[in-house]
């Protein structure tokens, strides 16, 4: 291996990877369930090891193989935490991010990433995201969190995502999160060529109404049907731009096309890619049926984003720059009295460890963290008391319930 060798989990249909690959990182292995995405990563890296399987199956990968790469990244499964879901976090079966953590344990990369959906940075999940935090920094680490803008970085889309970059303590205080773009196109910009690829005179009209930036694309599961472009919200704000949300075309509007009772054209595949930040500058082929290749699409991790984000890791790897001190995290103070106590703490004690709130404050946050680790309830006494026992995630335990629900789901977990 050299230093800039990567490690991809969940590697998808290869946003990240070629975003990756474009900040100077090369392919040790790349890791990936989905037997339509692995044919698209190998379609466009045939040289690239692809591992095709559940990742955390010890069948599919050895960790040990790849001891010491530079970086591991990855995109986990969003089900998890996404604020459109049940947020069911550490008890979800497609909960990977707290074994991706523990995976540093055993491949001991210089630098860690992973990203996920905006739902991980809520309240609900301020203790999962506090026990990563402490597990990274017990294995050496020095982590940090930032929720990025996709438009921030040249792609015209919202599209939010949760990203945490872990360093060893050598490395990481040279890394710095990457600035956003002065421009940022909109999508009318991003699609004129493509929509008048048929020769449809009403392209530059279209172009100059769609003058805002979309709504995050949506890929959707394999539980449900069809390509469209996200729920009924993103479907009107879709409309607002002149698109029609309500499924995706196969070819671009042709000569004197007209769309009456219907807000413009809908978008192709190939637009969908453009909206995701694929470009003439980030070539890609897509490989199986429309569905297939929009589900591939939408799920991905916009080019331009992983690019911005694997460069200032590089930079901290070859230590450029100003070295800095590491900003201190704030944990969440009913978490942190929980995590410190040798024993229990009754509700009296935690409101004046806490300090600026309510019983029923408190019993809200500790009902959500009873949905991810286990919590002990003292109601013998005058008052209820509290113990933090362990964490419920899967993290690589072989006896876990995850490999059985995980098996059960198998055909419809994407």
């Amino acid at each position: 291996m050299t230093s800039l060798d990567v490690v991809e989990i969940c590697a998808g249909a290869g946003g990240q990877a070629l975003g990756l690959e474009r900040a100077g990182f090369e392919h040790a292995l790349a890791v990936e369930l989905d037997e339509n995405a692995c044919n698209t990563l190998e379609e466009n890296r045939p040289l690239w090891k692809v591992a095709r399987g559940d990742v955390a199956n010890p069948q599919t990968w050895n960790p040990l193989k790849h001891k010491g790469v530079a970086l591991l990244a990855g995109g986990v499964p969003c089900p998890p935490f996404t604020i459109a879901g049940k947020q069911l976090g550490a008890t979800d079966e497609r909960d990977l991010f707290a074994w991706a953590v523990e995976l540093a344990s055993i491949v001991k990369p210089r630098a860690l990433l992973l990203e996920n959906v905006r739902g991980l940075s809520m309240p609900r999940f301020s203790g999962y995201r506090q026990h990563v935090l402490d597990r990274l920094a017990g294995l050496g680490y020095v982590a940090s969190w930032q929720l990025l803008q996709a438009s921030d970085y040249g792609v015209p889309q919202l599209r939010p995502r949760f990203v945490l970059v872990a360093m060893n303590e050598k490395d990481a205080p040279y890394f710095r999160w990457p600035d956003p773009v002065e421009h940022r196109p909109t999508v009318g910009e991003a699609l004129i060529d493509l929509m008048g690829a048929a020769k449809w005179e009403g392209a530059a009209k279209w172009a100059a109404n769609a003058n805002g930036i979309g709504p995050t694309i949506v890929g959707g599961s394999k539980k449900h049907g069809g390509a469209d472009l996200g729920p009924t919200r993103a479907k009107r704000a879709w409309a607002e731009l002149g698109v029609d949300a309500m499924g995706v075309a196969d070819e671009p509007p042709s000569p004197g096309a007209e769309f009456p009772d219907k807000p413009g054209p809908k978008l192709t595949c190939e637009m969908v890619a453009r909206i995701q930040g694929w470009s003439d500058e980030y070539k890609w082929t897509f490989t199986g049926r429309k569905t297939t290749k929009y589900r591939q699409i939408g799920n991905a991790f916009p080019p331009p984003v992983a690019e911005a984000v694997g460069k200032a890791i590089m930079r901290a790897l070859n230590h450029e720059g100003e070295p800095k001190a590491a900003v201190p995290v704030d944990h969440d103070p009913v978490y942190l009295n929980l995590r410190n106590a040798t024993g229990f703490l009754t509700q009296a004690q935690l409101l004046r460890a806490v300090g600026g709130i309510e019983v029923p404050e408190l019993e809200r946050r500790i009902g959500l963290l009873s949905r991810d680790f286990e919590l002990d309830i003292d109601e013998e006494r005058k008052e209820p008391a509290y113990r933090l026992g362990g964490f419920k995630a899967f993290l690589g335990q072989t006896d876990h319930n995850r490999h059985d629900v995980f098996q059960k789901n198998l055909s419809s977990i994407s």
